[in-house]
């Protein structure tokens, strides 16, 4: 498949990218910082998401989006994350595979008391922006999915993982990053969740 990958230069965008390429995918990424993703198989494009005109040209001809889009250790969102999710709406992308957060929207009734007020304080800001995005993709007219992992850390791709649209989680649980990527490549093919938002956790 031709694939559009958004954050690919982050955390869980690097490990898309290199599953994407290992499941023999053709991969183009949209960076803001082109020196921040050396892999002369990605088809590199410069541009920021936020941009309408940079999404809709980038997102033309592609099979799938796949966006794991973030604000890093900010705490503050910019409105980065709905705003970039607004464009790949309107550019009206086939399939959309898109990483929220657990705990946002009705996934934070699935929290626990102690992340309950994690996600009301310090990512309170983050969360809100996410819910829009969420939002705005359940409305639209693409094979989404959203993605909804728990604590994300960095190790190695395990494939043992839970994926349902509510689990039930423990006080602190994790995923690997390449876990999600993982779930996400498989995804593509088996489209089991396609208009389903889903939790992911170990």
């Amino acid at each position: 498949m031709n694939l559009l990958i958004l954050g690919a230069t982050g955390p869980t965008g690097r490990h898309l990218a290199s599953q994407a390429l290992e499941a023999g995918h053709s991969v183009a990424a949209l960076v803001r910082d082109p020196s921040k993703l050396n892999e002369p198989r990605i088809e590199i494009i410069k541009g920021d998401a936020t941009d309408s005109a940079t999404i809709a040209s980038a997102a033309r001809g592609r099979d799938a989006v796949l966006s794991a889009l973030g604000t890093g250790k900010s705490f503050k969102s910019g409105q980065v994350v709905s705003r970039a999710a607004g464009n790949v709406i309107a550019a009206h992308v086939k399939r959309l595979l898109w990483v929220s957060a657990f705990g946002v929207g009705e996934s934070f009734e699935d929290a626990r008391l102690l992340q309950r007020a994690f996600f009301r304080t310090l990512l309170s800001d983050v969360y809100a922006d996410k819910k829009i995005a969420d939002d705005l993709i359940r409305k639209s007219s693409a094979e989404w999915t959203i993605v909804l992992p728990v604590g994300l850390r960095n190790g190695l791709r395990t494939g043992n993982y839970r994926v349902a649209e509510h689990l039930e989680v423990g006080v602190f649980p994790t995923i690997h990053r390449a876990d999600v990527a993982d779930f996400m490549i498989r995804e593509l093919i088996e489209r089991k969740w396609v208009r389903k938002t889903v939790e992911i956790s170990t």
